[in-house]
């Protein structure tokens, strides 16, 4: 089976990635900085898959020729790793610049110099800017209100060069709201604090950490902001058929990975409280910055070019959830 590389492998969704990987028989080589990923993921999946998997301390802005004159024959990179919190970028667009632009276009280039020539990269929702209709298609205009949204767009144009010139196959996908962990609460998300709805509702529900509403108030039927979330899991079977998809066809594409539904946050709310019984006070904290009123996916492409699906409801992604938290509810330490 083919050997890929991960970035961001110690983040949220980069260590179920690897898991999901390294359980359809892939070889998989890690890197991350561990700023905002942990080490402890990497060494579970270390213990449970000692032949295939290894991963490395590495920042992306440096010299990485030592691991890739180590790690022969790699086919893919997956590119996760990203500062990714929408309020941060607002009040420091130059880490935003910095961590997803000026390190993706090193990445490339030392890609370049080895001659992997497949790249899959994390991008956002969030390049669309407002939505001018829905559901949001991968031809709606890109125009991000924030520093983070802008960050990715940019990168993209950077890995699009890339295809041009240097004959890169890539695929972009375009997420919508994360959520959710696997199934057997093994891995899931350890953001400290996280911006994430659905994980911070469930943290409220067993009593880990007080809820706070951090949405704006919005042209919505409940005055809350609606989201399409997508479980972790289904995303990255996505991103394993992407994977696939590259290697058959040589072909680059731009996707969006959603569920084609939406739920306002009081809506998540109410299903996080039937589902633990448990019923969550409901505070008004820090409203966010840079929150628009509504985004679901058009999610055709994925399902025409991919044979892709989303399999699981926000009710699985709640229940995946509990399982984890229960398990870990201060998520992972190291």
């Amino acid at each position: 089976m083919s050997k890929i590389l991960i970035t961001g492998a110690g983040g949220y969704i980069g260590s179920v990635a690897t898991d999901l990987f390294l359980s359809r028989g892939y070889e998989v080589v890690g890197l991350d900085n561990f700023q905002t990923g942990y080490r402890e993921p990497l060494e579970f999946l270390k213990n449970k898959y000692p032949n295939q998997f290894r991963y490395y301390e590495a920042d992306l802005k440096n010299n990485l020729s030592p691991i890739f004159e180590k790690e022969k024959n790699i086919s893919a990179v997956i590119h996760y790793a990203a500062s990714c919190v929408v309020d941060e970028s607002v009040k420091n667009p130059g880490k935003y610049f910095f961590n997803n632009v000026a390190v993706t276009a090193n990445l490339l280039s030392h890609m370049d110099r080895y001659e992997i020539k497949n790249i899959i990269f994390s991008s956002t929702c969030a390049v669309y800017g407002e939505a001018e209709y829905y559901p949001i298609d991968e031809k709606h205009p890109l125009n991000p209100t924030t520093p983070y949204g802008a960050s990715k767009k940019m990168a993209e144009d950077v890995i699009q060069w890339y295809g041009k010139l240097k004959q890169f196959n890539f695929m972009i996908l375009r997420y919508f709201n994360v959520c959710g962990a696997t199934e057997d609460g093994s891995i899931g998300d350890s953001k400290k604090p996280s911006s994430l709805l659905v994980q911070n509702a469930v943290r409220g529900a067993l009593g880990i950490e007080k809820f706070y509403l951090t949405c704006p108030e919005v042209d919505t039927p409940d005055k809350t902001p609606i989201r399409d979330y997508i479980d972790v899991v289904d995303l990255n079977l996505a991103h394993l058929k992407a994977v696939e998809y590259l290697f058959k066809n040589k072909k680059s594409e731009i996707i969006n990975l959603g569920t084609g539904t939406g739920s306002s946050v009081l809506e998540v709310v109410n299903q996080v409280k039937k589902l633990t019984g448990v019923e969550i006070p409901v505070e008004k904290g820090n409203t966010r910055s840079g929150d628009d009123a509504k985004k679901i996916a058009d999610i055709t492409k994925a399902e025409k070019l991919l044979g892709w699906k989303p399999s699981k409801t926000i009710e699985d992604s709640v229940k995946s959830l509990i399982v984890w938290y229960k398990n870990h509810p201060q998520g992972w330490k190291s």
